[in-house]
């Protein structure tokens, strides 16, 4: 039976104590409700249905695909009242699946169990996912019938003393035939302190008209935490990162301490990958076998080779580095940076938009933007490629086997020839042939009778 995704992402969150949608707050580096997408889009539902309303522009203008069908929610009267603006137009023979833009780390997996016993004929017509919490203060609690189905659900400040030693709650999250649910929520009150009309209420409707309930315990409380301040914001990016450590563990890597890690993309891992304390990754970010990542480095779509070595507080963003490469510590590595393997960036040196050859050496204090460096080139400390003449860049060509010296400051642009040598303190403004000596010096003079300027005493 096709699925109709509902996700309800109306809400003000006032508790935020911020003017950004609660939806829109980041987890991980992406908004609240992008997580919530991508779980909800693994199960190639026939829609995806997302219910907004505070900061409405600026909700669907952070989310342009065309695949997603927005409806407004103008005045917030429940979370029944939201689904229900969302029904019109969905099929009566289609599941909904109604998800929550502020509970960002259900995983594709328990969802997928979750309609999965819905669509089985013996199962249920209401599917709710529950959570066994250590401290269920708070939440409704899951009644169950002597057979195991569901018959009710009771909120904290209506149970009995037994009632609230039941630990099974419900975590708001359902799926139901877009019919049934038409008509059980058409038949709820708003008569609560509130005056609103809420979804969970859907269970009494069903149980009274002999509907069969079920539900799905989730397998970590982690999935269904909701965010409601920033506190919880900060407990969910915990669990969203102990996942991720879970998951680099597993695949090989050792993570020196998997509470300091951040994940915030796509991170691949091959065997014997260590990430040492503070690492953060970014975007999409591939480690192959023995890379090794030291403390503080900020690493954003990026490619590293075999046994590339990176030193602590590296920062590098859109680099393909090749085999057997050192890093750092303190280099910073910009867009288009190309590493052959065995190349060394030293500390203190910024590579952008540059193509290194295989053994090619810079190792500390120099600027390389916009070059092309062979294989086995030298480039000593302070070496600058000056790229910018104000209007336009400029590139820097660099031979196999070129010696560069320190001090240097190659004028773009300029080639310099393979096996070149550049004597230390030069400027070079013109190509330099290769197997040659090139000095390019002011000559040192002495100014007599100078002296220094002193202050005037006070």
């Amino acid at each position: 039976m096709p699925v109709t995704v509902v996700i309800l992402a109306a809400g003000q969150g006032k508790r935020m104590g911020s003017d950004l949608p609660k939806v829109l707050h980041p987890l991980a580096g992406r908004p609240l409700l992008a997580h919530v997408l991508d779980s909800a889009r693994e199960l190639e539902p026939a829609a995806v249905r997302i219910v907004h309303g505070h900061g409405a522009e600026e909700v669907r203008e952070a989310f342009p695909d065309e695949d997603l069908g927005w409806r407004l929610q103008a005045e917030q009267h429940g979370t029944a009242h939201a689904v229900a603006q969302a029904l019109p137009g969905i099929p009566d023979e289609h599941r909904v699946l109604v998800l929550f833009g502020d509970v960002p780390l259900i995983g594709a997996e328990t969802l997928r169990r979750l309609c999965d016993t819905a669509e089985k004929a013996e199962s249920a017509d209401l599917v709710l996912l529950t959570a066994t919490l250590p401290d269920p203060a708070g939440y409704g609690r899951i009644l169950r019938a002597a057979d195991g189905g569901v018959s009710g659900i009771v909120e904290h400040a209506d149970a009995t003393e037994e009632e609230r030693r039941i630990r099974e709650t419900n975590a708001g999250v359902m799926v139901a035939s877009a019919r049934d649910l038409r008509r059980w929520i058409a038949g709820l009150s708003n008569d609560n302190a509130q005056g609103e009309y809420y979804l969970p209420d859907v269970v009494a409707p069903a149980v009274a008209e002999g509907a069969r309930v079920a539900a799905v315990e989730v397998d970590d409380p982690d999935e269904v935490l909701g965010i409601n301040d920033k506190s919880q914001l900060a407990e969910a990016e915990r669990g969203y990162q102990r996942a991720r450590a879970r998951e680099l563990m597993e695949a090989g890597a050792t993570l020196a301490d998997p509470a300091r890690v951040d994940v915030r993309g796509e991170l691949t891992v091959e065997g014997d990958v260590f990430i040492d304390v503070g690492a953060v990754f970014e975007g999409e970010v591939s480690l192959a076998r023995g890379v090794r990542i030291g403390p503080n480095c900020t690493i954003r779509a990026s490619r590293l080779g075999p046994d590339t070595v990176v030193h602590p507080n590296t920062v590098m963003d859109g680099v393909t580095a090749g085999a057997a490469c050192e890093l750092g510590p303190f280099a910073r590595l910009r867009p288009g940076t190309e590493l052959a393997e065995r190349v060394k960036v030293g500390n203190f040196v910024e590579v952008k938009n540059s193509r290194i050859g295989s053994g090619t050496k810079i190792s500390h204090l120099s600027y390389v933007g916009d070059a092309s460096v062979g294989r086995d080139v030298n480039i000593g400390a302070g070496t600058i490629t000056c790229n910018y003449d104000g209007a336009a860049k400029h590139r820097t060509t660099i031979g196999d086997g070129a010696f560069i010296g320190s001090g240097v400051m190659l004028i773009a642009p300029v080639e310099v020839g393979a096996g070149a040598t550049i004597g230390a303190g030069s400027t070079i403004s013109k190509d330099a042939p290769p197997d040659k000596l090139t000095v390019a010096r002011s000559r040192q003079a002495e100014v007599r009778g100078w002296q220094r300027p002193a202050r005037k005493p006070r």
